[in-house]
């Protein structure tokens, strides 16, 4: 399932990351490359370790764990910390490649799965040409240029690239997440139940009653139908669930 998620840093968030990272020192991008994207990533990253990258590392932490449709969508069991970086000039590509399979955070030592790359865009794409992100899926190539401030999430499995820049400069966060469900089918059915749901919920809120003397708009807006569905949503991530 490839999901975009809209505003996941507000505009003020998204100042204050720009702000802390540009001002810090950028290393080789292949700092974190593995064998095979060791040889076609051509970019720079920002080292984990500096009081800048923490900083901005925060500010995207917090606002992914108050974003619903995060959740929803990614079920996360365990997230990566997110990385930073930079492309323009010379180190402007990242060629066809597949993420490792399993990442080991440096400083714990703590292991991650990476069921779910994430790239969250922090340039405005009017200032940059190139620099999508073409991810290969069933349905063909889908390139990717999203918004400043857009989140983007897609299997892990997908090879992938980044089209070089040829004007300006494009900046990004990246990371991965351990999902609590593994399978990508899993994941999308229960993203789709889930959107169902709070579709339904909406439409009974809507239709309550306005006066409080005619009824209790709560009734409403857990209906018969609504409970049901949500219990089946439930007993699915039961079953599918590994935590």
């Amino acid at each position: 399932m490839l999901l975009r998620i809209h505003q996941a840093l507000q505009a003020d968030e998204l100042a204050q990351v720009r702000q802390l990272i540009l001002a810090a020192d950028w290393a080789d991008g292949r700092i974190t490359a593995g064998s095979q994207s060791g040889a076609v990533k051509n970019n720079r990253q920002l080292p984990e370790d500096l009081p800048a990258a923490q900083q901005a590392r925060h500010i995207v932490s917090v606002a992914l764990a108050r974003n619903p449709l995060f959740v929803t969508g990614a079920l996360p069991k365990s997230v990566y910390p997110p990385l930073f970086n930079r492309y323009g000039g010379h180190a402007n590509h990242f060629g066809d490649h597949i993420d490792n399979a399993v990442r080991t955070h440096a400083a714990t030592g703590r292991h991650v799965r990476t069921d779910i790359s994430c790239t969250l865009f922090l340039s405005d794409p009017a200032s940059y040409d190139g620099g999508e992100l073409v991810v290969q899926d069933t349905y063909g190539e889908q390139r990717i240029k999203f918004e400043a401030g857009d989140l983007v999430l897609y299997p892990g499995t997908s090879v992938h690239r980044v089209e070089p820049v040829t004007r300006g400069e494009r900046l990004a966060c990246f990371f991965w997440i351990e999902s609590m469900v593994r399978s990508d089918a899993q994941r999308r059915l229960l993203y789709e139940m889930d959107m169902a749901i709070t579709s339904l919920r909406q439409k009974n809120l809507e239709r309550a009653p306005q006066n409080p003397g005619q009824g209790q708009p709560g009734d409403a807006i857990e209906s018969p139908e609504a409970v049901r569905l949500t219990g089946c949503y439930h007993n699915l991530l039961r079953m599918w669930a590994g935590v």
